[in-house]
């Protein structure tokens, strides 16, 4: 089956590294066009053998994109179209419409009850979104929470299919090596309490709560904040204000895969060269094909780690934002063996509470993340005095605030090498929860497979039908 992507942007965010991580695992044959901004996922695509092309899209209402998108998708002969995130859903499924595909996947990856994107949600854009939707086949939801939601809004249920975030647990296992290189890279004491937190720097994401729990931690506390975006300048002044400005860094953003062929710990980013370039294609009414040397001549950032590693060099995977369609980061950080703390996370709050056992659910304050880490370090800082594993009290997994978490400890990191510091042996990491293993990618795969085929075998629409 031959599958044409089609997708907003390639910057670093958490559709886009999906999509780089399902191409990895789908038995079908893929090629990807993004409307906009071919950033690090592309480069990281065509590391991975995928065709990527640049659309050159102006804007959102830059309505010469769709002949040049419809002329694309006539041309490859595709079996289905798939796309991503809410503008390439709109001129994607339209274009493919026009270009004569009738099997059109859409993925719903980020919508909330207020916002969709980081859009607030009005009539307009709800209008617009359903508009589209009713062109395509079929609407994928990462979450029950996010079926739910699409189906308030008017799809109907039977053409919603629930195919859930996956991730590679494999590529996100603890490694002491990578945690002490990580923190020699940034700067972090071996032995502080690292407080990380993933994800765009954007308002709705609340990373201000976790600058203002800092300032109430103790001095050996850190924060990491792994990503970038509108609300770093706000962050770092927030830092000031609340004199932690030493104790926070930001690690700006990171590929969530490793690069084939090299060291799981670090991804070396290609410069991607558009020839002709994009703008110029635009202005031809073509499309650019993204190429480029894939090596250390025409490298950007080489040696940065990638997200793994840095979950490795952290101590807790904080989680503040109050609206998320899944959680990808939280279900990432128990991969690696980290406790969570979240405010809203679908991925957990949809399971038993027993298979998201080191997950604690909280507040939205600072308050409320200050009095939770602050017993985590506590805790920690006491095992390691002890010289024992940190170990949380009561059975049970997941929690609201002020419950404990159930801690066990995974046999194969015991023999890593123990770091001085308060912090103790450096090797303890929590067991991996049942999450984890539900939310394999190859289960995602198959399930979007079932997805494709299914919407192959449906009879035609109705026109629009393909222009001469």
């Amino acid at each position: 089956m031959k599958v044409l992507h089609v997708i907003t942007g390639l910057g670093v965010g958490g559709a886009e590294q999906q999509l780089r991580l399902l191409l990895r695992h789908l038995d079908a044959d893929c090629e990807v066009v993004t409307l906009t901004n071919p950033g690090v996922v592309a480069e990281g695509l065509l590391a991975d053998g995928v065709r990527v092309r640049h659309l050159g899209m102006a804007g959102n209402r830059d309505l010469s994109a769709l002949p040049r998108l419809t002329a694309l998708i006539r041309a490859g002969h595709y079996d289905l179209v798939h796309t991503h995130l809410y503008r390439a859903c709109l001129y994607g499924r339209i274009a493919a419409r026009m270009a004569g595909v009738q099997a059109v996947v859409a993925t719903e990856h980020s919508l909330g009850e207020r916002q969709l994107e980081g859009r607030r949600l009005t009539r307009s854009v709800r209008a617009l979104y359903l508009a589209g939707e009713r062109l395509g086949r079929a609407t994928v939801a990462v979450s029950p929470t996010v079926a739910d939601r699409l189906h308030r809004w008017g799809v109907p249920r039977q053409r919603i299919h629930l195919v859930p975030n996956g991730i590679d647990a494999a590529a996100f296992r603890y490694d002491p090596a990578a945690r002490c290189a990580v923190r020699r890279e940034l700067g972090l004491p071996e032995d502080a309490f690292v407080i990380g937190g993933v994800g765009r720097l954007a308002p709705g994401k609340r990373f201000d709560v976790l600058v203002r729990a800092l300032a109430a931690l103790p001095e050996d506390c850190r924060l990491l904040l792994v990503g970038g975006g509108p609300e770093e300048a706000a962050l770092r002044q927030a830092a000031r204000r609340e004199r932690v400005v030493s104790r926070v860094v930001f690690a700006g953003e990171r590929a969530m895969l490793a690069s084939p062929g090299g060291p799981l710990a670090t991804d070396v980013t290609a410069t991607a060269t558009a020839t002709p370039t994009a703008a110029a294609a635009a202005a031809a009414g073509t499309t650019a094909d993204i190429g480029g040397a894939w090596g250390p001549a025409a490298t950007r950032g080489a040696g940065r780690a990638a997200l793994p590693a840095l979950l490795s060099a952290m101590d807790v995977l904080a989680s503040p934002s109050p609206e998320e369609a899944f959680g990808l980061a939280a279900v990432e950080a128990l991969a690696a063996g980290l406790p969570v703390r979240y405010v809203a996370c679908p991925a957990l709050e949809d399971l038993p509470r027993q298979a998201t056992t080191g997950a604690e659910r909280l507040d939205c304050t600072p308050e409320a993340f200050a009095l939770s880490l602050s017993a985590l370090f506590t805790r920690c800082a006491a095992s390691a005095a002890a010289g024992a594993p940190v170990a949380g009290g009561g059975p049970g997994g997941s929690g609201t605030s002020g419950g404990s978490v159930g801690v066990a400890f995974a046999a194969s990191t015991s023999s890593a090498p123990a770091a001085p510091g308060p912090m103790g042996p450096l090797r303890s990491r929590l067991e991996v929860p049942e999450a984890v293993r539900h939310y394999s990618i190859t289960r995602s795969a198959r399930q979007l497979t079932e997805v494709y085929e299914q919407a192959v075998l449906t009879p035609p629409l109705s026109p629009p039908r393909p222009r001469e």
